[in-house]
C-alpha cells in the first residue's frame, strides 16, 4: 500500500492538521506494516500558483517548450506522479477564511490535468484517479460541520470526485479557538476517530 500525506497548513511547526494527518498515517502504517509513505509538505515546499506562464507552458506542445516551460510542467508532473502512485491519500486541511488554504488549491490545480487525471467523454467528465481511499483531516477554529459556512467539504467532495476519488472520509477537529478545554476535546475526538479507522483496517 502506498500512502500519500499532503500537509497544507501554512505553519511548518505546531499545526494541528499536520499533526493529526501524521497521526493517521502512523496508525495506518501500524495496521499495514508494509505500507510506503510519501509526504508532500506544502509549507516547506510551496507549489507555485497556476498563472499565465504556467498555462502557456501546459498548452505548449512538449517538443516546443522552452527550458523554463519544461521545468514548470515538470513540477506539476511530480505531483501527478505522487497521486497516481498512491492507494491512500491523507490530506491535512485547516480552514482559512472559510476555505481551503491557497497551498492546497495550488496542489489541486497542479494535479488536475485534462487527459491525464481526468478526461471529457460523450457521457461527461470522467476522473482517472480511481481506486483510492482519501482521508481529509479538517481543523477549524469554530464549529462549522454541516452548516452553510462549511464550504470546504462540498468543494473537496466535488473536486476529488471530478478526478475519480469518490471514497472520501472526513475527520473533524473543530472549536480549536474556543478555549483550552474545547481544543483538548476536539483533538481527542479526532484522535479517537483516527484510532477507530486504524482498528477497522487491522481486522
Amino acid at each position: 500500500m502506498n500512502i500519500l500525506q499532503v500537509n497544507s497548513s501554512a505553519r511548518t511547526e505546531g499545526s494541528h492538521s499536520t499533526a493529526l494527518a501524521a497521526r493517521l498515517v502512523e496508525r495506518l502504517r501500524e495496521a499495514r506494516p508494509d505500507a510506503r509513505v510519501a509526504v508532500r509538505d506544502l509549507s516547506r515546499r510551496p507549489h507555485p500558483a497556476l498563472d499565465e506562464a504556467a498555462l502557456q507552458a501546459l498548452f505548449t506542445p512538449e517538443n516546443a517548450r522552452t527550458p523554463e516551460q519544461a521545468s514548470r510542467v515538470a513540477m506539476d508532473d511530480a505531483l501527478i506522479e505522487e497521486i497516481q502512485a498512491a492507494d491512500v491519500v491523507v490530506l491535512g486541511v485547516p480552514m482559512y477564511n472559510f476555505g481551503v488554504p491557497a497551498a492546497l488549491k495550488n496542489w489541486i490545480d497542479a494535479i488536475s490535468r485534462a487527459r491525464v487525471t481526468f478526461r471529457y467523454t460523450e457521457h461527461g467528465p470522467e476522473g482517472l484517479l480511481t481506486g483510492k481511499k482519501v482521508y481529509v483531516v479538517l481543523t477549524r477554529g469554530g464549529q462549522y460541520r454541516d452548516t452553510p459556512a462549511d464550504t470546504q467539504v462540498p468543494y473537496l467532495r466535488t473536486v476529488l470526485a471530478f478526478l475519480g476519488m469518490t471514497d472520501v472520509e472526513f475527520i473533524y477537529a473543530e472549536g480549536l479557538a474556543l478555549g483550552a478545554d474545547a481544543e483538548r476535546e476536539a483533538i481527542a475526538a479526532a484522535r479517537a476517530r483516527i484510532d477507530a479507522i486504524a482498528e477497522t483496517l487491522a481486522v
